[in-house]
């Protein structure tokens, strides 16, 4: 449908998108149908581990695994390509079973392996509610890769997500498998400045790790109170306010972006009728 762009509900809003490239492309692309005029300002950066030791161990050994948990695409890309690197055959992943989240399972089909657990609540807590109902998961080997963490403190979640393993009685071997790290203020000089003055409308956070790296980034909150502050999900947003942030905006269907960039497109809708609402009201 060819909708006029003063009739979408994003219209002229403009949104700094602070996730990785990989990520921000999908998610501009959502807020773009949505009417926005996204702005990519990614605060971390994910790319390709400089020692690959440990997860090189892991994978001499990846058939002794009975499951291997996936926390993000990026962990899907980097799993499979040094896989392909070091020419071990994914036949060797013939007796593991998979888990991963939302769309994620997606990508893994995509490399032809199936996922034998797509949690309903898509995050790392509803693989642990799944794999909790499974009756002999006690004692199973897991393997997990996550990202090796630079520049900013690591998120909780990888820790929680790791430690409830444990407590399911699995035994956990958790490898970084990317990295993950904080990119310089440097970059964004035009960026910043439209934040300070106001020009910007949202800051939209896809994860704990770019909270952290965005606070680096500005001096006070002053430089950015005049900006909502949107998070992918619950658990992005507890964390944000734990650094201090006021989250105005939680997306409800975190599985996808789409769902975020309805939850953005959702605040302005109800913020335009409550404005309309007093409008009206004055006669």
């Amino acid at each position: 449908m060819l909708t006029p762009s003063v009739k979408l509900p994003l219209y002229s809003k403009r949104i700094i998108v602070t996730a990785p490239r990989n990520y921000a492309v999908r998610l501009s692309q959502q807020l773009i149908q949505q009417g926005a005029l996204p702005l990519l300002m990614p605060t971390i950066e994910t790319c390709l581990l400089d020692d690959f030791a440990e997860l090189d161990t892991a994978l001499a050994k990846i058939d002794a695994f009975d499951w291997i948990a996936f926390t993000s695409r990026n962990g899907i890309d980097a799993f499979f390509q040094r896989l392909e690197y070091l020419g071990l055959d994914p036949w060797l992943l013939k007796n593991c079973c998979f888990s991963a989240i939302g769309k994620d399972a997606e990508q893994l089909a995509a490399f032809g392996v199936k996922v034998d657990l797509i949690p309903q609540q898509p995050s790392p807590e509803g693989i642990i509610a799944e794999l909790a109902k499974i009756p002999d998961i006690r004692e199973k080997t897991i393997l997990v890769p996550v990202p090796e963490v630079v520049g900013v403190p690591e998120p909780d979640i990888i820790p929680n997500f790791v430690a409830s393993l444990e407590k399911l009685g699995m035994s956990v071997t958790r490898v970084p498998t990317y990295m993950t790290r904080r990119l310089d203020k440097c970059f964004y000089e035009v960026e910043l400045r439209l934040i300070r003055q106001g020009n910007i409308d949202v800051i939209a956070f896809s994860s704990t790790a770019e909270v952290a790296g965005f606070l680096q980034m500005v001096s006070s909150k002053e430089d950015y109170e005049q900006c909502a502050i949107a998070c992918f999900g619950p658990y992005t947003a507890t964390n944000a306010k734990k650094l201090g942030l006021n989250v105005s905006i939680v997306a409800k269907d975190y599985s996808s972006f789409a769902g975020f960039a309805e939850a953005i497109a959702s605040f302005f809708l109800v913020k335009s009728g409550n404005a309309l609402s007093k409008h009206d009201s004055r006669f």
